[in-house]
């Protein structure tokens, strides 16, 4: 008799700024091929357009989409918040007192997860990955309900520069398991920023690739996420859920 098959995890995908849900379906094809037997992807779109490009953004924000951009990306670009308020564009090291947009980030999430959910874990890129490091905080403070998530993949995330965030890395370490994968050559999001983020975490899992600014997904890197994602697959049937 065969083995009892497992389960597929329910992830949900968190794009990065200047790219939609389905954008990142496309450029996370490689990602679902490695993984098809052990996750389901599930994406959504960010609340706020984002300006085309040529308004003042600097050139790493303009190129945030990462690997293998294509003229048809620029088709309904979008953000999860703006650290510039009255250009409404994102830079991820610009310092700021105020940003614009991330409730209203927020709370698209809360509506994903409770229309399309329950989702066993989250993932997230480069402003996408940023927002999740936050809404893992608001998931350990217990003061979003709806987040229920076992685990994190954070991909070239970062620490908000923007002082309205300070409160997500005031608490201790998150307890949340969470695998960062970042680039060694990204240079949109470095690999110091990405590291800034790693104690915020508590044993934070760690892949690192030679490339730039996208979602690894060759056969060399099968085996680590398949790994982590190892541990939150329970054998023939679903992880627990609570309703």
């Amino acid at each position: 008799m065969a083995a009892p098959a497992c389960a597929p995890l329910r992830l949900l995908c968190v794009h990065g700024y200047r790219q939609n849900g389905a954008m990142f379906r496309e450029k996370t094809g490689a990602l679902r091929k490695i993984l098809k037997k052990q996750v389901e992807l599930v994406y959504v779109s960010a609340p706020h357009q984002v300006q085309h490009r040529g308004t003042g953004e600097s050139p790493a924000a303009a190129h945030e989409q990462g690997h293998g951009e294509s003229a048809g990306d620029e088709e309904d670009p979008r953000g999860w918040w703006f650290s510039d308020i009255q250009a409404q564009s994102f830079d991820a090291r610009q310092e700021c007192e105020v940003s614009l947009g991330l409730e209203e980030s927020v709370e698209v999430v809360r509506e994903a997860v409770r229309t399309l959910g329950p989702f066993d874990g989250i993932l997230g890129f480069s402003q996408g990955a940023a927002l999740v490091a936050m809404l893992c905080a608001l998931q350990e403070q217990q003061v979003e309900p709806d987040f229920k998530f076992h685990f994190a993949i954070l991909v070239a995330g970062f620490q908000s520069a923007c002082s309205q965030h300070a409160k997500f890395y005031t608490c201790g370490p998150l307890t949340i398991p969470s695998l960062h994968v970042f680039g060694q050559t990204d240079r949109v999001i470095p690999e110091a920023m990405s590291r800034e983020l790693l104690p915020r975490f508590r044993s934070p899992q760690v892949l690192t690739h030679p490339g730039g600014h996208f979602v690894p997904a060759t056969s060399a890197y099968r085996q680590v996420y398949q790994e982590f994602l190892q541990k939150f697959q329970a054998k023939g049937e679903p992880m627990p859920r609570t309703a």
